[in-house]
């Protein structure tokens, strides 16, 4: 059976994609680019360029699912929220187009592809072009796409994981209040 998926990085001036297939269990990376947003001044035509790029690229590979990166929470309230519009916008035209759409954190994808969650970005992309077997002409000059990849390929071995039947816990609130019994 055979897998598309999309991964998002998003992004308010450059906006990563990457789409990797999946076929045997193997992934093999389809293209990566970016959206190049820049150019527009207004924040609002941003967001509809986001939405027309990004249904372009479903309607162009057809992608099975998402992985879209979950914005960083950093000191600047406002690049916050123009980053969580941007992020909305891309999985908006998902849903638009019935794609399930799967969220992950950057320190969850720098630990699935590198084994660390504080890798750089250049590492991640290192590691990509080794796991992927891709030619260095093959690799984007922004790191935007790259983590897009990344965003894709962890999702890939996400699903790729047997489901063991463990309790899955958001943190160790979560593992208290469920598990009260067991803590003192």
């Amino acid at each position: 059976m055979e897998k598309i998926i999309l991964g998002i990085d998003p992004g308010t001036n450059i906006m990563g994609y990457g789409v990797i297939k999946v076929k045997d269990n193997k992934a093999q990376m389809v293209t990566m680019g970016i959206i190049d947003l820049r150019k527009f001044g207004d924040s609002y035509l941003k967001l509809g360029h986001i939405f027309e790029r990004v249904t372009g690229i479903i309607d162009a590979y057809l992608p099975d699912e998402m992985a879209i990166e979950a914005p960083f929470f950093g000191k600047n309230v406002q690049s916050m929220l123009k980053l969580g519009r941007a992020q909305g916008t891309a999985i908006a035209a998902a849903i638009r187009h019935g794609v399930p759409i799967h969220e992950y954190a950057p320190l969850k994808i720098k630990m699935a592809i590198t084994g660390q969650g504080q890798a750089s970005k250049e590492q991640v992309a290192a590691m990509l072009q080794r796991l992927l077997k891709l030619d260095p002409s093959e690799m984007c000059r922004f790191m935007d796409a790259t983590d897009a990849l990344g965003a894709a390929y962890c999702h890939y071995l996400q699903m790729s994981r047997p489901d063991t039947g463990a309790k899955q816990y958001r943190g160790w609130k979560d593992f208290v209040s469920r598990n009260k019994e067991r803590v003192r």
